[in-house]
């Protein structure tokens, strides 16, 4: 796809300095721009690179005067970081705005679906599925039985979104995601051999909750595993059976919440950290990276370690264990005194 500077001004709502005609296809980094490529200048310690780069054409601020002969056509703008952004906004929504059915793919006869469906070749849609508006469902998907899709909704490539579950407006599950696989639910018996416990809930995402690559969330034993409202999960998480994330909490990759835990709002939980079953985090608490969560954490606390404890208390507890070999020997030395 092929863009003129004059267009590209156009969008932008600023105005050309060189060829209008100029032609870009692609984005890059203004170092490492190359003939047909747009790039952007914001950042003062980049100057240098304006004179330069090989890009086709460079976005930059109004009040930006070259110093030496430049080769790249330049496009004004106020703001030249958010025009880069709003064009990299407008750019995805176009490389995204795929329509039809495409073939050989599966809808059973008694699914429903709104306007304007996209569905990738071998994606697989069962039975009694509703699928809203301005759904993308990319190729190789697959989406069980009574399943709920809300409007705006992006499922890429391999997800797979199991029976019952209920995805609400403007959620993206990206690929290799899987959303209502079993809990991890088995009961020993008295020789120790384990017997599967059916898992009948289902799993419900709220409007506007992101689902990174890889990620696993477990349905319920009985009732509904739920994350909430504009929840956003990287990729690589392990959330199990009947968990509660609430409204607009960010959780970083390979971190896993084993079953029943309740996790609040606009919470900020690191990578690879471990959350035990069946306990509360409160609202607006921050856990840093690879901590091992066993206890309630009340509204606002700020924690770190295995097992956590006290964010600052951690530090100084920190500095300690980093001196006590010194601490050792001078002890050692007093004692022989």
């Amino acid at each position: 796809m092929k863009f003129t500077a004059k267009q590209i001004a156009e969008i932008l709502e600023g105005t050309v300095e060189g060829n209008p005609q100029a032609l870009v296809s692609t984005l890059a980094k203004i170092e490492e721009g190359k003939p047909g490529s747009l790039s952007f200048l914001s950042n003062p310690k980049y100057t240098s690179y304006i004179y330069s780069t090989q890009a086709t054409i460079t976005i930059v601020a109004n009040n930006f005067i070259p110093e030496q002969e430049i080769q790249t056509t330049l496009i004004k703008v106020e703001n030249p970081r958010k025009a880069f952004s709003s064009l990299l906004e407008y750019y995805d929504m176009i490389r995204k705005n795929k329509k039809g059915i495409e073939q050989p793919s599966y809808i059973s006869e008694s699914a429903l679906h709104g306007e304007n469906l996209y569905m990738g070749a071998f994606a697989y849609v069962g039975n009694e599925v509703k699928i809203g508006n301005n759904v993308k469902i990319y190729p190789n998907s697959f989406i069980g039985d009574n399943v709920v899709i809300g409007d705006n909704v992006i499922i890429y490539a391999g997800a797979k979104i199991n029976s019952d579950s209920i995805i609400g407006n403007r959620c993206i599950i990206h690929s290799g995601a899987i959303i209502g696989s079993d809990g991890f639910g088995f009961v020993p018996d008295e020789k120790g051999i384990y017997s599967k416990v059916p898992q009948i809930g289902n799993v419900v995402l709220e409007e506007g909750v992101d689902v990174g690559a890889g990620t696993t969330i477990d349905r319920a034993t009985l009732g509904s595993t739920i994350i909430r409202k504009g929840v956003k999960l990287d990729n690589q998480i392990q959330i199990a059976h009947n968990v509660e994330i609430g409204e607009h909490t960010a959780i970083a990759s390979q971190t896993g919440i084993a079953g029943s835990a309740k996790i609040g709002k606009h919470c900020l939980i690191g990578g690879q950290v471990g959350v035990a079953g069946h306990i509360n985090i409160g609202n607006q608490v921050k856990i840093q990276a690879q901590s091992g969560v066993g206890r309630n954490i009340k509204d606002g606390e700020v924690i770190q370690g295995s097992p956590s404890f006290g964010y600052n208390d951690w530090n100084k507890s920190y500095v300690y264990f980093k001196n006590l070999p010194k601490i050792v020997k001078r002890i050692n030395e007093l004692e022989k005194k």
